[in-house]
């Protein structure tokens, strides 16, 4: 067979579309591109931030605003609401420890993170008010800061506010973490750091995760121990606070102290 024959009995296509009739592919999404309805929303949560404040938007709405971020190309509002229901409101969130926070599905090492970086600049914008200034002058500055720094931990924490002989606050150091329920305090250390930074003066705080400040009898026990070993060595107590989730407890207003 030459081949003019072989090329004509070629079986032919039934259509073959003109060149004007071929159809180019359509242009894929630009790789890493944030889809332009996430764009648009979260431009108008950032606009209504801005605009309004954060006064008017929910927990999970500031949350987002935090979160995007740490996670700049999805939708935060799942992982916004999840932390909400796992922790309660937005301050426990940022409270929360790095271990319970990954717990969470979608909580990677990224929010964490960024969750922990927006707790460290709130604690030390509220401490810039207190430190080196006179604490009970201060005084609503101060259950501010105790406030930020402490109520909406899961485990109590015992804290010590040392103040020189003007009551200006010249420390603040955590004494001892504990559980849900429970704190070890011991007051000789905390008269030995007391001399270690010439303190004339204390403020104990501690806080109750469940929310009550109402003292237990062995906070009554151990803050008359404290007071008691402060007395021996020419040091004031002023007085004891507990920090609840919305309110608090002084010692000294209670007649405790």
């Amino acid at each position: 067979m030459d081949r003019n024959r072989a090329f004509n009995e070629m079986p032919m296509p039934l259509f073959q579309p003109a060149a004007d009739d071929v159809v180019a592919p359509l242009p894929s999404p630009r790789k890493g591109a944030i889809p332009s309805y996430l764009a648009d929303h979260r431009a108008r949560l950032r606009d209504r931030f801005m605009q309004g404040g954060a006064t008017a938007m929910p927990d999970y709405e500031l949350l987002e605003l935090v979160l995007f971020r740490a996670i700049p190309r999805q939708d935060v509002k799942p992982l916004a609401r999840r932390l909400i229901e796992a922790f309660g409101d937005f301050n426990r969130v940022l409270a929360a420890p790095p271990a319970r926070l990954q717990q969470v599905k979608g909580a990677g090492p990224a929010v964490v993170q960024e969750l922990k970086i927006v707790e460290a600049a709130a604690q030390r914008m509220a401490r810039a008010k207190v430190l080196h200034r006179p604490a009970l002058s201060g005084w609503q500055d101060l259950l501010d800061y105790c406030h930020t720094s402490m109520a909406h931990r899961e485990i109590e924490q015992f804290r010590v506010l040392y103040l020189d002989r003007k009551n200006v606050l010249i420390a603040d150091e955590e004494q001892a973490r504990g559980t849900v329920d429970h704190v070890p305090v011991y007051p000789r250390e905390i008269i030995r750091r007391a001399l270690e930074l010439n303190a004339s003066a204390l403020i104990l705080v501690h806080n109750h995760p469940s929310g009550d400040p109402t003292p237990s009898d062995s906070d009554i026990t151990m803050t008359a121990r404290i007071t008691q070993a402060a007395d021996c060595m020419g040091i004031t107590v002023h007085d004891h606070l507990i920090i609840g989730k919305s309110r608090e407890l002084s010692f000294r207003s209670e007649g405790l102290l």
